[in-house]
């Protein structure tokens, strides 16, 4: 697991999930806030991954060049970091347009039909 990884699990679970992976969730929700695009959560996604993958060799003597520690590191983060963006997003949809979105899940919104418009007004 350890030559996958590019580390050892634990630091794997502490630094990546714990550590990056709050950062990574705080990246998706602040690109989500400025309406930027979701394209954007891969690009800050890679960087982040970079920070990880250092601290893991400085710190805990990890492989700092490992192809496949990087890609599932990054997909981590990146994963994080997308559903990070996909809930701030809905809810933003939501709280600031309420006269035209409704929820229609944990990720998603749709558009309000005429009658519950119709409720609303009154």
């Amino acid at each position: 697991m350890e030559g996958i990884l590019g580390a050892s699990l634990p630091v794997f679970i502490g630094l990546t999930l714990v550590l990056f992976g709050g950062a990574a969730f705080l990246m998706g929700q602040a690109v989500a806030a400025t309406w930027r695009p979701s394209w954007q959560v891969l690009l800050y996604g890679a960087l982040l991954t970079i920070g990880d993958r250092f601290l893991v060799y400085a710190l805990f003597e990890g492989e700092l060049l490992s192809v496949s520690g990087y890609l599932i590191h990054a997909a981590v983060l990146i994963g994080i970091g997308l559903v990070a963006y996909r809930l701030t997003k809905a809810h933003k949809m939501v709280s600031q347009y309420p006269w035209l979105y409704e929820r229609a899940g944990l990720f998603t919104w749709r558009e309000r039909s005429p009658q519950s418009l119709r409720e609303t007004a009154r």
